[in-house]
């Protein structure tokens, strides 16, 4: 019971930093409570380890819960020492990580610990598009806690021992845990729109390695993280043959093929992660109709439409860049909404959010068209009328109202096949070909597949200085 090299909190740092990098903050601090005969308590660290270290040589700070010190439950110092972390990463601009196993709120120290629970609530509210924050869950985050990686940028949670809950399966309703575990990794990652990855302690922290280097230390830092060993006019190879996972077409676009993607298993027709072009990190949405194995089989199909989770995904996704400045791209082929009562409870005012994230964000913004982009869909996909700086197409891009079939069903409700047949092929003739968008200035230049690096490396360096003014506002309600 103490925070040395032994303990499993100390451990897991340990093994996220640079070797000999992590030094420790507030380690003599112990519980102050001394009611329910919390005084004889042995208290090391007061059950969370906290300090700073080197990731790649970039400086973050870190806090660890300590399961072994009464079962790792948040008093009134501990949360001081992780509100003492938050302050000297905002005064350092440097990345907060969190390490949650945690049993929640300490009973002995009662209304001092609820104080706790809003201090840390309100440093990551503080914190928030001022520096990075990173949460992973090794073990129980249940009730209250909760909301502590729902508030971080993003969060991980072990596969096996990681549990996260508002409400306790048993409490909820009609539902047992053996009917259905919604405290386990697989289901918060597929249902809460929290979690960007599951896996093992060592692939989280391997996941957590990668993004620090992905990102931004702050909000003022560059998004020109690495250097780039890749062919900057690089060939991509069968990107029309597999434009329906978007996750294909990122890696092939980004330099030495690298796409972290976030919320993975949320929202799956909604793509969002970060990619690399001539070392700038940059942010991508994408709508996804098909998803491929590692064998490159087809193992998931759906709509080219835009869905209520999805939208939201995206919309919080971009939001986050926005705040870092860092370089927006979305790969566009949609051609509606989905259809469904489930979605339409939340569509309008999911769509409302994505729409507003896309207008009002002042960061470089490109928009890829790479297959259909039809009606008010297409419209909040980033597309030139809400501030797109550029908007390129693939050569058989559909743009447009909606697909001419349906078009000249409703124009002409009494025509023969024929004569419809006719009328389609005039249609999207005049009003459904990129070529038409194009003439009108709604698209910057039709680009071909193979092509598409190279065009993309030049929109956003030729964007990396843009300047924006936006009205004097404190600021949207969407």
């Amino acid at each position: 019971m103490n925070s040395s090299n032994d303990s499993l909190a100390m451990q897991r740092i340990t093994r996220l930093v640079d070797e000999n990098s992590f030094i420790e903050i507030g380690s003599l601090v112990t519980a102050r409570s001394t009611d329910f005969n919390l005084a004889a308590t042995d208290t090391p660290s007061d059950g969370v380890i906290t300090g700073h270290g080197l990731i790649d040589g970039n400086l973050v700070f870190i806090y660890s819960q300590d399961a072994s010190v009464l079962n790792g439950t948040i008093g009134e110092m501990h949360a001081k020492k992780i509100a003492a972390v938050y302050d000297m990463a905002m005064k350092m601009g440097a990345p907060v990580i969190g390490f949650i196993d945690c049993a929640g709120v300490r009973l002995q120290e009662s209304v001092d610990a609820l104080d706790g629970f809003g201090l840390i609530y309100a440093k990551e509210v503080a914190a928030s598009g001022v520096v990075p924050q990173i949460s992973a869950v090794f073990g129980s985050c249940g009730g209250g806690l909760a909301v502590v990686p729902a508030l971080s940028d993003f969060a991980f949670i072990e596969e096996s021992k990681g549990k996260m809950f508002v409400n306790s399966p048993n409490a909820i309703d009609g539902n047992r845990i053996e009917k259905c575990d919604t405290s386990s990794a697989a289901f918060q990652a597929d249902e809460n729109g929290c979690i960007d990855a599951t896996g093992t302690e060592d692939e989280i922290l391997t996941d957590i390695r990668e993004l620090v280097g992905m990102l931004p230390l702050n909000n003022e830092g560059d998004v020109y993280t690495d250097e780039c060993a890749d062919d900057l006019n690089r060939a991509c190879e069968s990107m029309d043959a597999m434009k329906g996972d978007p996750r294909y077409l990122l890696s092939e676009i980004s330099d030495s093929h690298t796409f972290f993607e976030t919320k993975a298993g949320y929202a799956r027709d909604m793509v969002t992660g970060f990619i690399k072009l001539n070392g700038m990190t940059v942010g991508a949405v994408a709508n996804c109709t098909t998803v491929y194995d590692e064998e490159g089989k087809e193992s998931e199909k759906f709509d080219n439409v835009l869905s209520a989770k999805g939208c939201e995904k995206a919309a919080e996704f971009v939001s986050f860049c926005d705040a870092f400045e860092i370089p927006v791209l979305t790969l566009t082929n949609v051609k509606g909404y989905k259809a469904c009562k489930c979605s339409e409870k939340r569509l309008a005012k999911a769509l409302a959010h994505l729409t507003s994230a896309f207008a009002g964000a002042t960061c470089p913004k490109v928009n890829l068209i790479t297959g259909e982009a039809y009606g008010t869909a297409y419209v909040a996909m980033n597309s030139k009328s809400i501030g797109a700086d550029f908007v390129y197409a693939w050569p058989d891009a559909k743009v447009g109202m909606m697909d001419a079939d349906l078009a000249v069903k409703i124009m002409y409700a009494d025509a023969s096949a024929d004569e419809l047949a006719e009328k389609a092929k005039e249609y999207d003739a005049l009003q459904g070909s990129v070529m038409t968008a194009a003439r009108r200035g709604y698209v910057d230049l039709i680009v071909d597949p193979a092509d598409t690096r190279k065009y993309l490396v030049d929109a956003f360096e030729l964007l990396y200085t843009k300047c924006a003014y936006t009205p004097d506002k404190k600021h949207g309600t969407k």
